[in-house]
């Protein structure tokens, strides 16, 4: 019989174990509206949704760290979510799953559906459905939570090419599709890519990281798509399929980067040119790339995990004059177009910056919009991980961030009605990006020190 004070021990040392785990769960949903949505991106549809080419869907990481639960959410679409129905989202995932925060990060395809931050007629059914089913695959990830092992790698490709073509009086040229593949400006063709394994060695969740517009399908295509992320998740999951345990089959998630400014080479390929193929072929171009980096990583349970999760609102000035900017909509648009884009001319923008640090290794610094790649160039050269990743199009959206010299330059998402936010804005989001990053690592202190 054991004694008593022996029994004490044993269960201490278990809890403490238990708290010194990283755990993970993985969980995908099909969020796919039925026909008749308005499609997200382009001014000139025909019309609405006619149908499903791939299923859109939402990936839910749960990382738990023995403190604190945080899921990681993909979605197949355009944008995040609006405001309200995020917070809806975070609250439902605290109270019914105990996961403290949710991180919401959109591809960006031109071939999801229309979200809005607030609607006249109240949040659509085929939303209100896909934020119920996101809550559950919330519910699912938290029951297969298990202890993880974690790694990364980075690899190279070119898929994509900068759009804004300086010429040489200075004005910016657009090139918006780029088949023979002429250099332009600044792009950043690097691959991340986050390996999540079980304890046994085994690919739980392979999470990308890649700065390139999903647009390899242009306004001729009114059905529902996930674009080439879609492709390449397919691909990159068929790779570490296993055929005698298909339960085992790894979650590929697409973190979109910062490309405000990059189109894919074959941007907006008409279904006459065989758009179909060549959303599956970019696809797994970059799905091979990511296959061979996974394949390469060593993932390791870390010895004192760390979950870390930073968010902070930052307020700017709309950086136009508001009544002009309102008649340029009117004067731009169908009056069910301008109406809609009316609801974004307000005199101040709030923008989350969203933080999240993995075993104070990995940085994920989420902004809410379409940043220009200078801005992930920037954060990358100036953090202190051993690897950073930007993410747009995370919880929330708020137009186009550019940097200075593209402000000052100018074109299409730089000194356009589609821009908003004052200039500066983005740097200023990634010094707040790496505000957080320090704040984490423990590098800055809450106090004054003493003279």
């Amino acid at each position: 019989m054991r004694h008593p004070f022996l029994i004490l021990i044993l269960l201490c040392a278990a809890v403490t174990a238990n708290a010194q785990s990283l755990r993970a769960g993985a969980a995908r949903v099909d969020i796919t509206p039925p026909p008749g949505v308005d499609l997200w991106g382009y001014f000139d549809r025909a019309g609405p949704a006619t149908g499903t080419l791939d299923p859109l869907f939402a990936r839910v990481l749960v990382l738990d760290d023995g403190r604190q639960t945080i899921a990681l959410i993909t979605l197949d679409l355009g944008r995040s979510f609006g405001p309200p129905q995020i917070a809806w989202l975070r609250d439902k995932a605290r109270r019914q799953h105990q996961v403290r925060e949710v991180m919401l990060i959109a591809s960006h395809t031109h071939s999801g559906p229309v979200i809005e931050d607030s609607y006249d007629d109240g949040v659509p059914e085929w939303e209100r459905r896909a934020l119920e089913k996101i809550a559950d695959s919330i519910g699912e990830a938290v029951s297969k939570l298990k202890p993880a092992r974690i790694g990364v790698g980075l690899g190279q490709i070119v898929i994509g090419h900068n759009r804004r073509v300086a010429q040489s009086d200075g004005s910016i040229k657009m090139l918006w599709r780029n088949s023979t593949g002429q250099q332009t400006g600044m792009i950043d063709p690097t691959v991340g890519v986050i390996r999540v394994d079980d304890a046994q060695g085994n690919p739980m969740a392979i999470l990308v990281n890649y700065a390139c517009h999903p647009v390899i399908f242009g306004p001729d295509n009114l059905r529902y798509s996930a674009d080439y992320p879609g492709a390449m998740a397919g691909f990159v999951e068929a790779s570490f399929a296993n055929p005698a345990h298909p339960e085992s089959q790894p979650i590929c998630f697409f973190l979109q980067g910062a490309p405000g400014d990059i189109n894919p080479l074959m941007d907006k390929t008409p279904l006459p040119e065989n758009a179909d193929a060549v959303k599956i072929e970019v696809g797994e171009q970059l799905g091979k790339e990511v296959t061979r980096v996974a394949q390469g990583i060593k993932t390791e349970a870390p010895a004192n995990p760390e979950v870390a999760y930073l968010s902070e609102e930052l307020r700017f000035q709309n950086r136009w004059d508001l009544e002009k900017l309102r008649q340029m909509m009117n004067f731009a648009f169908p009056p069910a177009l301008a109406k809609r884009y009316q609801r974004y001319v307000t005199a101040e923008i709030v923008t989350p910056v969203s933080t999240l640090v993995i075993n104070k290794q990995i940085a994920i610094v989420g902004l809410p919009g379409e940043p220009f790649v200078g801005l992930q160039l920037l954060l990358k050269q100036r953090s202190p991980t051993a690897a950073t990743f930007m993410t747009g199009y995370t919880n929330g959206y708020y137009g186009y961030f550019p940097t200075i010299s593209a402000a000052v330059a100018g074109g299409y998402g730089a000194n356009t009605f589609v821009t908003r936010v004052e200039i500066g804005a983005g740097e200023r989001m990634v010094d707040r990006g790496l505000i957080h990053i320090y704040r984490i690592l423990g590098k800055l202190k809450d106090k004054p020190e003493q003279p």
